[in-house]
């Protein structure tokens, strides 16, 4: 199921709204090592730039540093959602 990625007011978070509730509760990961026993966290933050995941319910923010470009990471995100939401 296609998962949408959607802009935030800030220019370095990306929201990705997940096909249906996939989160029982929120967790926010601030860096590689918090995430670790989080097996898609870790793989997000294991792109170049990522340094904060935000997992709530039906959506997952993703924040990134400034010179790192949206257009090459958006997509590889996107693709690992719609790949672990299948699985």
């Amino acid at each position: 199921m296609p998962v949408v990625v959607q802009p935030t007011p800030n220019p370095n978070a990306m929201k990705f709204v997940l096909p249906a509730r996939r989160f029982a509760r929120p967790v926010s990961y601030a860096s590689a090592a918090a995430a670790e026993g989080d097996p898609m966290a870790a793989r997000i933050f294991a792109l170049h730039g990522v340094y904060n995941v935000f997992m709530a319910q039906d959506f997952v923010t993703v924040n990134k540093l400034p010179e790192v470009d949206w257009d090459a990471l958006a997509p590889i995100i996107q693709r690992y959602l719609e790949n672990d939401w299948e699985e």
